[in-house]
């Protein structure tokens, strides 16, 4: 039977939907081989277009470069920062290596100035990061700013509540900023327990609001406390009993934190205020400067990643640290599902002279992340990167060191959600008194680590090799 008009109408518009997504593809796809297989799947699969607009898309980052266009998102896209750039000539004591190249890399896509006079403290244990935090608080005079990806309401979660509460009625300014699928680690909700108070509490994106449906990517993953302006803290600490070191069990983990004093405590608290406007759509005031500390030797910048920037900044420095190590690169990591790109990077470090180490979790929180990351290893053991894995408890450490200078630390893990899909900060750091700290930390958990082997990974059984590479195919999503 011969097709009739409305036949050729349904089959040309669906051509030419094929068509016009295939034209998308070639348009927008940056990698060729990506471009190249939604092309062909879009012409030649049934319903391949559907797929294409389904998955091929990147729908994360241009929602939230929507925001910044709609006048939804934070100022800074509209007022670029006037102040003086430091030089490598103006960091006494800067090596004579390529880090300078780094230097002059971050400052060309970080919005923020390197800043002279700080001071930072590391903490080791949640314990002492918690006891810290909480005398902050409990002395506050003016303003408390909290954002924490997870707010556990535990022991440890209400002893933070009660202070919040109390600085709160002292007449403090107290603005706690929880992400809205973080919340839900533990009930009943922060949302419910500082209701009635003078808190003032907000969430990240709820699920269903107005701005974007329920979403696993778009999460605020960012760890900052503010206190009176003066005093900051950032890192990878959540709020919880779980971190408590003197509780440890093999299900709980250990951390890494920073108290911050100086001008770059300003960075940090712009980075809030910025979260903050974004989502409650109030007027934000003015962020506190504190002048640089005279006993203050650190250079920082505090760098807010997302996928509302306009670089994909962590990746882009994390190449350029690669590129511009000298002779160690130090990694510690939770999460460890390294690009194309990040794999390239380290093996050329490697075949460069440069000595890689990289500490991994023995015993991962999430196994189908541990599976996925196994699956890449051997692209980087073959080429001379030292990989370790560390007993439990797990690690939730953060940390990059690059030579004896330079440290990278903050929120941010190293697979695709953090250095695509959510919102983290960052710090970075040059201050070879707290690297060379740094580094004694990270020798001692090297010690306590196990060598991973190629060996190793090349005798695992069949079954459990496509298991590991079976989760490596989601890998962008992990």
């Amino acid at each position: 039977m011969p097709m009739d008009f409305f036949d050729w109408l349904f089959w040309g518009l669906l051509y030419f939907a094929a068509v016009l997504s295939a034209g998308h593809a070639l348009l927008y796809k940056r990698d060729p081989r990506s471009a190249l297989g939604w092309i062909v799947a879009c012409l030649l699969l049934p319903g391949g277009f559907c797929l294409y607009w389904l998955l091929g898309v990147n729908r994360i980052r241009t929602r939230a470069r929507g925001w910044q266009a709609s006048g939804q998102g934070t100022e800074w896209i509209r007022a670029k920062s006037g102040c003086e750039i430091i030089s490598p000539d103006q960091i006494p004591s800067f090596p004579a290596s390529n880090l300078s190249v780094l230097l002059s890399l971050s400052n060309a896509i970080t919005r923020r100035p390197l800043v002279s006079g700080n001071r930072l403290e590391p903490f080791f244990t949640a314990a002492e990061t918690f006891s810290a935090m909480l005398k902050a608080i409990a002395k506050a005079r003016k303003s408390v700013f909290l954002s924490t990806y997870i707010f556990g309401t535990d022991a440890i979660g209400r002893q933070f509540i009660d202070e919040l509460k109390k600085a709160a009625e002292r007449g403090v300014d107290v603005r706690v900023l929880v992400d809205a699928l973080g919340e839900y680690y533990s009930l009943p909700t922060t949302r419910r327990l500082f209701r009635g108070s003078k808190v003032r509490h907000a969430r990240f994106l709820p699920p269903f609001s107005s701005f974007v449906p329920a979403h696993l990517h778009l999460r605020n993953h960012r760890k900052l406390l503010i206190v009176d302006g003066e005093t900051g803290f950032s890192g990878g600490m959540n709020i919880g009993k779980s971190l408590l070191s003197s509780h440890l069990t093999s299900e709980d983990a250990s951390d890494l934190h920073f108290r911050v004093r100086g001008p770059v405590v300003g960075q940090l608290q712009s980075a809030f205020l910025e979260d903050w406007q974004f989502v409650t759509r109030e007027p934000a005031p003015e962020p506190c400067f504190p002048p640089p500390l005279e006993d203050g030797e650190a250079f920082c910048r505090g760098i807010s990643a997302g996928p509302n920037e306009d670089f994909e900044k962590l990746r882009w420095l994390l190449d350029g640290c690669l590129n511009s190590a000298g002779q160690r690169v130090r990694i510690m990591t939770p999460y460890f599902i390294p690009s194309r790109d990040l794999i390239a990077s380290i093996n050329s470090a490697v075949l460069r002279g440069v000595k890689v180490d990289i500490i991994l979790p023995g015993k991962n929180n999430l196994p189908y992340v541990h599976w996925a990351s196994r699956a890449m290893l051997w692209e980087l053991l073959e080429y001379g990167t030292k990989i370790y894995y560390r007993p439990p408890p797990f690690s939730h450490t953060k940390l990059l060191l690059v030579d004896n200078f330079f440290a990278m630390i903050g929120s941010a893990n190293l697979d695709t959600r953090s250095l695509r899909l959510n919102f983290e900060f960052n710090l970075e750091v040059f201050d070879p008194q707290l690297v060379k700290t740094l580094v004694d930390h990270f020798n001692t958990v090297l010690r306590m680590s196990r060598q991973v082997t190629l060996e190793e990974v090349d005798g695992r059984p069949l079954p459990i090799k496509m298991r590991d590479s079976f989760f490596k195919l989601f890998s962008p999503y992990l």
